[in-house]
């Protein structure tokens, strides 16, 4: 835990009002930097909690003759902000830059089991000290606060802003596997993670679809800087391995392939009416959360989600005539959601989740079938 933050909930201040004093206290001590000043990009490996399986980018300055080795970080935000859940949903939660100490930041990164690397920038010292100034700028200023978009602004995206402005020139962008999209590109970082892999990739929309043109994962940035040139020269020297821990893969019991195939083949084989009908009324249920969080959220992520043709929100009507024993109208949803499926699968065929959903879609139009049958 970040110092700042012990201190914020010790005396039970708001955690942005306790960095914007400190940040003050801090600048305010700060002479010019030194020509021994080194400014660097550092990279965070991927971990296997949700909030780090696409890891982390910061900026680290260090300057011997002051004894100053400090880290901004663009990806904080306040557990305590009101209504956080709903924020985060809707998509306008305000992350913020803290600035820690080198040794906590790598303090923390240790204890997780996260290796850090570390890329120095070849930066005159006038850029060196315009890049120190806006930070601590921003630090004192409403310029902290920034809204979260998951591909558009992160802690990746607003680095490489801030990095660009302070060269004068758009020279670090996304430079490999353009003719990816963001589904395909994001889809390998949920391995070993098979239902967070399986709910994003049903959750997201046509945006993720689109070629990833944006320059937005940690790792992509590091190997941008690797051939990235400012007037010339490389902008960055090799990379260097600052905390190397060997990534452990996790073990669940029930986080994988298998359980799901077992849960699809319980419901092929449990001929019990009452559970299909549950299990349509879920996909029904999460076919209405999609489309609301489509609707409410600013994510563009989650917009125009093609994934209600197979949770299809009209499948709940299809349960409601099941229990009404309405024969007619049974046979007709069961026409108008095997359209979808089929129009479904059309979408999906060439996408990089279509093999992770392709057997629920078969189960689904299984379950439907065996209801229609069952009431002619």
């Amino acid at each position: 835990m970040p110092i700042i933050t012990f201190l914020a909930r010790l005396c039970k201040i708001n955690l942005s009002v306790l960095i914007f004093l400190w940040s003050i206290v801090v600048s305010a001590q700060l002479a010019p930097l030194s020509p021994k000043a080194t400014v660097s990009v550092l990279t965070c490996a991927t971990g296997n909690e949700s909030y780090s399986l696409f890891g982390h980018t910061a900026v680290r300055i260090t300057d011997p003759e002051q004894l100053l080795d400090v880290v901004y970080n663009y990806g904080a935000f306040d557990f305590s902000t009101p209504n956080f859940v709903a924020k985060f949903a809707k998509g306008d939660l305000q992350y913020f830059v803290v600035a820690d100490s080198f040794s906590e930041f790598i303090g923390r990164y240790q204890y997780e089991g996260r290796s850090v690397y570390e890329q120095k920038l070849r930066l005159s010292l006038p850029l060196k000290q315009q890049l120190f100034d806006q930070l601590n700028k921003t630090l004192q200023s409403e310029e902290r606060f920034y809204t979260y978009k998951f591909i558009d602004r992160n802690c990746t995206t607003m680095v490489v802003d801030l990095l660009n402005e302070t060269i004068g020139t758009k020279a670090i962008t996304k430079k490999d596997a353009t003719e990816k999209t963001y589904r395909e590109v994001l889809f390998p970082y949920f391995k070993n993670h098979f239902y967070e892999q399986l709910g994003t990739s049903s959750i997201f929309g046509t945006k993720v679809d689109q070629k990833a043109t944006t320059l937005f994962l940690p790792f992509d940035l590091l190997e941008s800087l690797k051939i990235t040139k400012y007037k010339n020269e490389p902008l960055s020297e090799p990379v260097v391995s600052l905390l190397t821990v060997a990534p452990t893969t996790p073990h669940s019991w029930w986080n994988n392939a298998y359980t799901y195939g077992a849960f699809l083949l319980l419901l092929v084989f449990w001929k019990k009416r009452s559970v299909g009908l549950l299990f349509l009324t879920v996909m029904g249920i999460l076919g209405l959360f999609f489309l609301f969080m489509g609707w409410y959220s600013l994510h563009a992520e989650l917009a125009n989600n093609y994934n209600v043709l197979l949770f299809n929100p009209t499948l709940l009507v299809l349960v409601f005539f099941v229990l009404q024993k309405n024969s007619k109208a049974i046979k007709w949803l069961s026409y108008v959601n095997w359209g979808c499926f089929l129009l479904y699968t059309i979408v999906l065929i060439n996408k990089a989740p279509f093999w992770f959903l392709l057997p629920l879609i078969g189960v689904t139009s299984f379950i439907v079938y065996r209801i229609n049958k069952e009431n002619r």
